[in-house]
């Protein structure tokens, strides 16, 4: 069975490939290879094309014809999201809506869209839950919360069947090594402090007066395979039931600090860090830290790999062999 995954050569999108490949899917990569890997894509064909090529794309549908998509594809750097916002309202909004439009055109109804826990904005709560009301504080976020929304417009006008995943921090490599972080620039704490622990660089870290025990950023972080199995497992429940329209976290429901990441780093490679505390980054939020329960009861979900140790020794694994 085909199934388009867009954004597919990505850090996420290569882990979910490999999942749905395991799971007897056949995996249909489109990327632009703006940000994502060649070398990343193992576990079906590649087709090199923009988001924004709606003939290229119509094209690709009426070539594979997918039983459903998983649309990846976007950009993810919250803090350039703010210096170039017409570059993410055309990828993330535009480009997403591009698509909803060819689908429809194709009469393919069934969309696993990648969300973010962004879309919450600065929430007080310990852990939040889906219906807690979103209040985006940054363009990246707002172009996430506006395609949910047309999401939902188009369940109703078209008959389009989906399920938004609200990712939290998504972190780790596969166990085997062969994929794993490797954004171009790096933006995630955990690759740029093993970095900074590996070559004996310096490491920076924007804010230490957040409102959180040791004053810096408190996020929920979850296994990268644990992420790709909750798309397979959305899969399977978008392909077996026509009116799922659901917005669901991927959390472990656990936060932690930067420093606690970055102590737990040094523990595990033997070794001193160097740090230097910047101002607070735009765009950044105290924490955020998910509530998981509807995805545990809706898909039956669980992570089973994002205890913080394992999380941290597969991604140190990925980065020395690579």
């Amino acid at each position: 069975m085909n199934i388009i995954v867009t954004g597919g050569a990505g850090y996420i999108g290569s882990h979910v490939c490999k999942d749905l490949k395991k799971n007897k899917f056949n995996p249909i990569v489109v990327d632009d290879l703006s940000t994502g890997h060649k070398k990343f894509v193992k576990w079906g064909p590649l087709e090199i094309v923009d988001i924004n090529s709606y003939k290229k794309i119509d094209k690709i549908l009426k070539k594979y014809q997918p039983a459903a998509i998983i649309h990846l594809a976007g950009k993810i750097n919250v803090v350039e999201s703010f210096s170039n916002k017409k570059k993410y309202y055309l990828n993330n909004l535009i480009g997403s809506d591009k698509l909803l439009k060819c689908m429809i055109k194709n009469n393919i109804k069934k969309i696993i869209f990648s969300s973010s826990a962004a879309v919450y904005g600065n929430v007080k709560k310990n852990k939040i839950r889906e219906n807690h009301k979103c209040k985006p504080i940054s363009p990246y976020a707002k172009t996430k919360m506006l395609f949910e929304k047309n999401l939902q417009k188009q369940s109703k006008l078209n008959n389009i069947n989906f399920i938004s995943l609200r990712y939290f921090n998504a972190a780790g490599a596969d166990r085997d090594a062969k994929i794993g972080e490797a954004h171009s620039p790096e933006t995630h704490l955990i690759p740029l402090a093993i970095e900074a622990g590996l070559k004996n660089k310096e490491l920076n870290i924007y804010g230490a007066e957040y409102n959180t025990k040791d004053g810096t950023c408190v996020r929920d972080y979850i296994h990268v395979s644990d992420l790709a199995n909750a798309h397979v497992l959305a899969l399977k429940k978008i392909l077996r039931f026509n009116s799922c329209n659901q917005f669901i976290n991927l959390g472990n429901q656990k936060g932690f600090s930067v420093l606690e990441i970055v102590k737990k780093i040094e523990e595990i490679l033997k070794l001193k860090i160097r740090i230097k505390i910047n101002k607070n980054r735009t765009g950044d939020t105290d924490k955020l830290i998910s509530c998981n329960k509807l995805a545990r009861k809706y898909l039956n979900w669980y992570p089973k790999r994002s205890g913080l140790k394992n999380i941290l020794k597969t991604a140190i694994k990925w980065h020395k062999k690579n």
